[in-house]
């Protein structure tokens, strides 16, 4: 259209979202190095849903084996080595699912068939070519119907445009009832028609992670589908008993179906309003967020909000192929947790109940509340980077969670709209409460932030599956996690002791931080004496940590490489090293020459399966056995551990090189071989090793620094929040960088010159001009006279 740019242009000042967006300069667009097919085979539920905002709510995506999925954690959804589409869904989030709409022509199927006979109902083949994917846009042809299907989204809206072929038996496929992806069982489910062109219901779902975290409670998922045409007829289902001119269905297994009759290339347009809360607040947010908007407005906006968003950094210089994985890892780092609060700012409580986020003097929310999976291991990748360049949303975040302790009475580590899903017996919530305060993001409720992390760190009385650290009692009583197994309700088997005690450690020194900052110094104490327990663990005789009996000895027939005895998701091998706030306590404990040569022979072996779990194996878990394992939470700090030992040149070299060969760019070899890319933890973490920064610590320390690597880019531009940091702009720059010349020879900021392998964070978020000299040999003279903080050097004594 002649004057789109015009028009898109009243529509953000019409929807009130000018005020946030700035048009990228020239012709620079992060979202065209984006590709959103890189990682997608065996990828997780959320991982794959282009048709959406920056952590909105409305996640439309294809599905490819999303239907009757056993609800767990285990990859499904879409997977880009399947060939044919059972339908498009709208809610994709850490166990919730549901809402698919698939449309069709010809004799009606109301079952989705199976991917080896797709004819055996309502699914269609696909072409890859004709698909194609990018932030907040999706489309395909549907070659069974001829159909063209897009998609696209607002915040809490999402938009579909399918274009069909002349046909009297047109039909759009609502299904309510059945498993989708990580939502387990449906309890219950409604939909429908009213005013005539409109669907509105609910879906009440029993995830596998509720049944023994928050036993009984539900998870609810409202909407209100609005159609541009008045169907012909309607009809209701249950699996593939049909029963034509029904116009509504309650129950289980169901849904309803809209027959048209449509012109060649005729669209049906539809707008699809989402709640966690209500049909009401569905209606409401349908209304707010699409009146007056067409498909193809709310499809630009969305570039626009994404080219805004990705925008913050600019990278410049280095090859295209890093581009693509840098701006796909952090598109991926904003996609992977959504909006769970409403346009009013009402948002999910448990046994359906509504909470109310405060608002501004012109009666609107003053933040979002947000469903998410855990934070495990997010504290190296996705909050430091959400620190420095989305400050805003981890403000949020943490605000977030803390709402929902003023209603649960625990921090959660894991919320599904109200309910508790935690997935791995953990709870990181207190070490992220905490490292947004050493950030300088204090405007959240700092004093009930406080007191929820400290009551996750000590208090074990009335804990539950739910909330972590069930077995919290054992660290805080005897100093460490013992070697027992735990039974949960649906028949999982535990034995995490050893990592157990090994992250209470970690977050009890995180709180400590906190603690201290804000003046309470009894808690301070106990804190940092936990946090030293890590060494109860630690085998001299070995220099590995090991699982420790009740008793207090050692477990006999102790193999470091065995996982799953005493560590979640690894082995001893690699959670040795899992003492990020003590690196240097570590080192006197294993030796300076140990340490190295176990640390240096860790990459050299690791590189031989390009530092994934296999080089073949398609295999969430293919590498929790190995020394190192780059496509899991546990191992993700450990090539950054050569700048506490005296070896920074070693963590240039390893770092660029998981870059290189972990991380790929097509649909297999994306994050290892079909590996967990975890909602954007992966992604986040190679963002950050390509700007040549990472905090070990996580930002759990009260003066938070960054370690350096090895940048990649020529240069690099990120946009500081002025509401949060001094500065206006953080630039990264490089000299004589190229994919042989990865070592640091030199590096200044603000033509100051730095001799350690490290900087405090508050020096670059005042904004300046970070360099670095870059070399073919490694420089082994730099960087290696003072190493980076760890508590065992802090000033203050730990009692």
């Amino acid at each position: 259209m002649k004057n789109s740019g015009f028009r898109i242009l009243v529509l953000f000042i019409m929807f009130g979202l000018l005020a946030s967006f700035t048009i990228p300069k020239g012709s620079f667009n992060p979202s065209a190095y984006v590709d959103p097919q890189i990682g997608s085979v065996h990828g997780r539920w959320f991982f794959y849903t282009p048709a959406a905002l920056p952590f909105g709510m409305a996640k439309l995506a294809p599905h490819t084996n999303a239907a009757g999925s056993p609800g767990s954690w285990d990859p499904c959804g879409y997977d880009d080595r399947h060939t044919s589409i059972e339908g498009f869904g709208h809610f994709h989030e850490f166990q919730i699912g549901g809402v698919v709409f698939m449309p069709t022509v010809g004799e009606l199927k109301t079952i989705p068939g199976k991917q080896e006979r797709p004819e055996g109902g309502y699914r269609s083949r696909f072409d890859k070519k004709s698909e194609h994917a990018e932030p907040g846009y999706y489309s395909v042809f549907l070659k069974d119907y001829g159909i063209r299907a897009e998609l696209t989204a607002t915040e809490r809206v999402g938009f579909h445009r399918y274009t069909f072929p002349e046909t009297t038996q047109a039909h759009l496929i609502i299904d309510i009832g059945h498993k989708q992806g990580e939502s387990s069982d449906v309890t219950d489910a409604f939909a429908k028609v009213v005013n005539g062109n409109e669907v509105e219901g609910y879906v009440e779902t029993y995830p596998e992670y509720v049944k023994f975290g928050d036993p009984g409670k539900r998870v609810m998922m409202y909407f209100v589908a609005r159609l541009s045409k008045l169907p012909s007829g309607t009809g209701s289902f249950k699996d593939t008993i049909q029963q034509k001119g029904a116009t509504s269905t309650k129950g289980v297994g169901n849904g309803l179906f809209m027959t048209f009759k449509m012109a060649r290339n005729e669209k049906l347009e539809i707008a699809t309003g989402l709640s966690y809360t209500s049909i009401q607040n569905a209606r409401l947010n349908l209304q707010t967020e699409s009146t007056g908007k067409t498909f193809d407005d709310v499809h630009q906006i969305a570039q626009l909000i994404w080219a805004q968003k990705l925008g913050r950094i600019k990278a410049e210089g280095g090859d295209s192929v890093s581009r693509v994985k840098f701006y796909t890892g952090l598109y991926h780092a904003l996609l992977g947790r959504g909006i769970a609060s409403d346009v009013n700012g009402q948002y999910p409580l448990v046994d359906k109940g509504i909470g109310q986020i405060p608002l501004d003097e012109k009666g609107k929310p003053q933040y979002h509340h947000y469903n998410t999976d855990g934070i495990w291991g997010g504290f190296w990748n996705l909050s430091q980077l959400w620190a420095l360049v989305y400050p805003e949303y981890f403000k949020e975040y943490v605000q977030s969670n803390i709402d929902f302790y003023k209603t649960r009475g625990w921090l959660h580590d894991g919320e599904a709209a109200g309910v508790y899903t935690n997935g791995v017996q953990t709870n990181y919530q207190g070490l992220m409460i905490a490292s947004a305060y050493n950030c300088g993001i204090r405007d959240f409720d700092v004093k009930t932030g406080y007191e929820a992390a400290l009551k996750n760190e000590v208090d074990y009385h009335g804990r539950n599956l739910g909330n972590g650290k069930f077995d919290l009692n054992y660290f805080v009583k005897d100093g460490y996690v013992p070697s027992r197994d735990t039974l949960f309700s649906n028949g999982w088997k535990f034995n995490f002791g050893c990592s157990h005690t090994l992250e209470y450690s970690f977050s009890s020194y995180a709180v400590a931080q906190l603690a201290r900052q804000l003046g309470h110094n009894e808690d301070y104490d106990k804190l940092m004496k936990q946090a030293t327990y890590y060494r109860n663990l630690f085998d001299p005789e070995t220099k590995f940590i090991r699982p420790k009996m009740a008793d207090g000895t050692f477990i006999p027939n102790f193999d470091p490489m065995k996982a799953w005895i005493g560590f979640q998701e690894g082995n001893a091998f690699q959670y040795t090293w899992y003492v990020p706030h003590d690196v240097a306590g570590l080192i006197r404990l294993m030796g300076k020459d140990e340490f190295n040569r176990r640390l240096e022979h860790v990459f050299d072996i690791s590189r031989k399966t390009r530092f994934g779990g296999s080089d073949s194996d398609v295999d969430s878990f293919s590498g929790i056995e190995m020394v190192y394992n780059h496509g899991n939470q546990p191992c993700l700090h450990d090539s950054w551990l050569f700048n506490y030992s005296g070896q920074p040149w070693l963590t240039q070299k390893w770092t660029r090189a998981i870059c290189d060969e972990f991380y790929g760019a097509e649909p297999l070899r994306g994050y290892g071989i079909g590996q967990d890319e975890d909602q954007g933890q992966l992604g986040a973490w190679y963002v950050l090793a390509a700007l040549g920064i990472f905090d070990v610590q996580g930002h759990s320390a009260i003066n938070p620094t960054f370690q350096f690597g090895s940048p990649q880019f020529d240069k690099v531009t990120i946009q500081l929040n002025p509401k949060y940091y001094k500065g206006k702009s953080l630039i990264i720059k490089t000299q004589n960088n190229s994919q042989k010349n990865i070592y640091i020879q030199s590096v200044s900021f603000n033509q100051q010159k730095i001799d350690n392998c490290w900087i405090d964070r508050r020096s670059l978020t005042e904004g300046g001009t970070l360099l670095f000299e870059m070399g073919e040999q490694p420089n082994k003279t730099w960087g290696i006279t003072v190493p980076p903080p760890s508590m065992s050097d802090d000033s203050v004594t730990t009692k």
